[in-house]
C-alpha cells in the first residue's frame, strides 16, 4: 500500500544516511523500523491494579509499588 507521511528532515536525511550505510532503503529500514514498533507496542503488558490501603487512608506503608505488581500477578519478588 502506498502512503504519504511527514517525516521531519533531519530525521529524513540521517534515515537515508542509515539505509546508505547499510546496504539497503529506506522503504526497507522504514518498514523493518515500524514493523519493530508495532510487535513491541503489541507485546506491551498493561498492569491493571490498585495499591492496597490503610483502611482507606493512604497506602499501606510497608509495600512498594513493585511490590503490588508482583503480588497481583503472582510474580517472585
Amino acid at each position: 500500500m502506498k502512503t504519504t507521511i511527514d517525516i521531519p528532515d533531519a530525521l529524513a536525511q540521517e534515515a537515508k544516511a542509515v539505509a546508505r550505510g547499510s546496504g539497503t532503503t529506506l522503504r526497507e529500514l522504514v518498514v523493518a523500523g515500524l514493523r519493530a514498533e508495532v510487535e513491541r507496542r503489541e507485546a506491551a503488558v498493561v498492569v491493571d491494579f490498585h495499591f492496597p490501603t490503610v483502611a482507606g487512608d493512604g497506602l499501606a506503608a510497608e509495600l512498594v509499588p513493585e511490590d503490588v505488581v508482583h503480588r497481583s500477578y503472582g510474580l517472585p519478588s
